[in-house]
C-alpha cells in the first residue's frame, strides 16, 4: 500500500493535533524508510518480476526485520519513544506508534502472502494487488478520507499552509500514479537510490503543517 499509509498519517492529526504532520507521515512511512538499509546489508531481499501481481512488479522475498508483525511492534515502540523524548506529548507518541503499527495491517490487505508474523513464520497477505481497479478504489478512497479529516482538523494560517499542503498532495498522487502505471524499476539498486524521496514527503508535510493550526469546535 502507498497512499493508504498517507491517509492514516493525515487522519491521525485529529488524534494528536499538537503533533506536526511531518512526524505522522514519517511514522507511516518509517518501515519503508528502513527497508533499503536492510536491502543494502543483504538482510532482506526483493526481486523485480513484472506480473508478480497486477499492481506492482515487486516480489518481496524476505523482509523479516522491517515488515514482520513482531518487529513492526518493536519499531513502533522505538519511534514513539524517540518522538516522546523530543515532545513529551503522550497523545502524539500514541499517534506515531499507531502510524508505524498500521503499516503492517494495511500492507496485509494488498500484498500477496509475503508478510511474516515474526522472522521465519508463516506469511500472510490478502492479495488486493492482484486487482488494479480494487487497489486504486481502496487507496484513493482512503486518501480522500484522510485528507478530508486533516482539512477538517486544521486551517491555514497563511498562503504557505495552503499552497505547500496541496503541493504535498499533488506530489504524493503523482508518485502513486507513476508507481501504478509507469515502467518497473530497472533494478533493485534503483529502488534503494530512490528511497530517500520519502523524506521529501515528510519535509513538505512538516512545512505545510507549521503554517496551519488546529480548528476549534
Amino acid at each position: 500500500m502507498f497512499i493508504g499509509h498517507f491517509a492514516v498519517g493525515l487522519a491521525l492529526k485529529r488524534w494528536a493535533p499538537k503533533t506536526n504532520l511531518g512526524w505522522l507521515i514519517a511514522a507511516v512511512c518509517f518501515l519503508d524508510a528502513l527497508w533499503p538499509f536492510f536491502l543494502l546489508a543483504g538482510l532482506e531481499k526483493v526481486e523485480i518480476i513484472p506480473g508478480t501481481t497486477a499492481f506492482t512488479p515487486l516480489n518481496f522475498i524476505s523482509y523479516p526485520y522491517t515488515h514482520s508483525l513482531v518487529m513492526v511492534v518493536v519499531w513502533s515502540v522505538v519511534f514513539a519513544a524517540i518522538y516522546f523524548a523530543f515532545s513529551r506529548y503522550k497523545a502524539g507518541a500514541i499517534a506515531v506508534a499507531i502510524g508505524v503499527l498500521s503499516h503492517w495491517f494495511l500492507d496485509a490487505i494488498v500484498h500477496r502472502p509475503d508478510l511474516p508474523l515474526y522472522p521465519g513464520s508463516e506469511k500472510f497477505g490478502l492479495g488486493l494487488w492482484n486487482s488494479v481497479p480494487a487497489t486504486l478504489i481502496l487507496e484513493g478512497s482512503m486518501f480522500a478520507a484522510g485528507l478530508w479529516i486533516y482539512l477538517m482538523t486544521t486551517r491555514s494560517r497563511d498562503r504557505i499552509g495552503t499552497y505547500v499542503l496541496w503541493i504535498f498532495v499533488i506530489i504524493v498522487l503523482l508518485s502513486y500514479i507513476g508507481a501504478a502505471f509507469g515502467p518497473p524499476p530497472p533494478s533493485t539498486t534503483t529502488l534503494i537510490y530512490f528511497a530517500p524521496v520519502v523524506w521529501l514527503y515528510v519535509a513538505l508535510a512538516a512545512w505545510a503543517d507549521r503554517h496551519r493550526q488546529p480548528t476549534t469546535n
